[in-house]
């Protein structure tokens, strides 16, 4: 049994080990790394997991982001990193984390999430390829990802993703 909790400042350091054992080193390097510099990510959507005693078992983090084309301009949550623990995967940790931020992204009124990552796992979730939709290089255009919160709500939105510093309100 696991205690989801919205993250808070204390959690900030023992989350980023976290992240730092379940991913390569360089993961910084990564170009979602770059719509994340100087950005606080939105905290009613980043959660931890806790188990019984308290121990950091998984985490999620979500992060405003534009797509931006043509005077167009979409609000949209970059979801990542998702992580749980080594010796807690299996246990369906990572899916219970990706479905209760997604229910809270509705609840709160948001429409469209992406992430990048592998299509097989995040199908499951009702993640599908966006088309038209451009990661910063060198971003494989197969794993950018997106889920409609509200239905439709990645219909005829393409263009450039980009990094905002504004918070993400309702109705994103």
């Amino acid at each position: 049994m696991y205690h989801l909790t919205e993250e808070t400042d204390d959690d900030w350091w023992e989350v980023e080990a976290l992240y730092d054992l379940c991913f390569a080193p360089g993961r910084e390097a990564l170009s979602s790394y770059r719509l994340r510099d100087e950005v606080a990510p939105v905290a009613s959507l980043s959660l931890v997991a806790r188990d019984a005693d308290g121990i950091l078992a998984g985490a999620i983090r979500y992060w405003p982001i534009r797509i931006v084309e043509e005077g167009q301009d979409h609000a949209a949550l970059l979801l990542g990193p998702v992580a749980v623990h080594p010796t807690r995967q299996g246990e369906g940790l990572g899916g219970l984390l990706i479905r209760e931020s997604l229910a809270r992204a509705q609840a709160l009124g948001l429409t469209r999430v992406m992430l990048v990552g592998d299509a097989p796992y995040y199908a499951r979730f009702g993640f599908t390829r966006l088309d038209g939709i451009k990661m910063p290089p060198p971003t494989n255009p197969e794993r950018v990802l997106g889920y409609d919160v509200a239905r439709g709500a990645w219909h005829g939105v393409k263009g450039v993703v980009t990094r905002v510093t504004t918070p993400i309100t309702a109705g994103a």
